[in-house]
């Protein structure tokens, strides 16, 4: 059978898995397309992406920091913040008493532009949120709660 007919079929024990990952995918997508991609990211690669949003959530991570997080190489990491710094979306910060230890954050209009965009989604996910009954939004906290041990298990595997 040709490589681009065949298809990999999904033990049943994987079934949720794939069901989940399809739904946070659906979920991750349709935020975004609500939101709109933004000017931040317009032109950036995945991985540009990946670091501006965790250098929003967690601003001043050192490069090793960062690469651990998003499961990358050091000197990869380093080449991403090269040319996010060349793209005026990230700066090194150099602080008082290690002043060998480079630290990490958005510029300012990188943050103003982030807070914009991540206002829009979070504004559109509300909205959406409230077409869902009550007994749906009720159980909501205890999906989140499931959800990020999920993920915590993920990194252990």
């Amino acid at each position: 059978m040709p490589a681009e007919t065949a298809t990999m079929a999904v033990p049943t024990s994987a079934q949720p898995a794939e069901e989940l990952l399809g739904a946070v995918s659906a979920l991750r997508r349709a935020s975004c397309r609500v939101a709109g991609r933004g000017p931040v990211f317009a032109s950036l690669t995945g991985a540009q992406a990946d670091l501006l949003r965790l250098l929003y959530r967690r601003p001043g991570l050192s490069v090793t920091a960062a690469a651990t997080e998003l499961g990358m190489a050091p000197n990869s990491v380093s080449t991403l913040v090269g040319c996010l710094c060349r793209a005026g979306l990230v700066r090194r910060v150099r602080r008082a008493p290690d002043r060998r230890v480079v630290r990490l954050e958005l510029t300012p209009d990188a943050h103003r532009r982030m807070s914009a965009w991540r206002d829009r989604r979070c504004a559109a996910l509300a909205r959406a949120l409230e077409r869902l009954d009550r007994p749906e939004r009720d159980r909501l906290p205890d999906a989140v709660a499931l959800l990020r041990r999920l993920a915590d298990a993920m990194e252990a595997v």
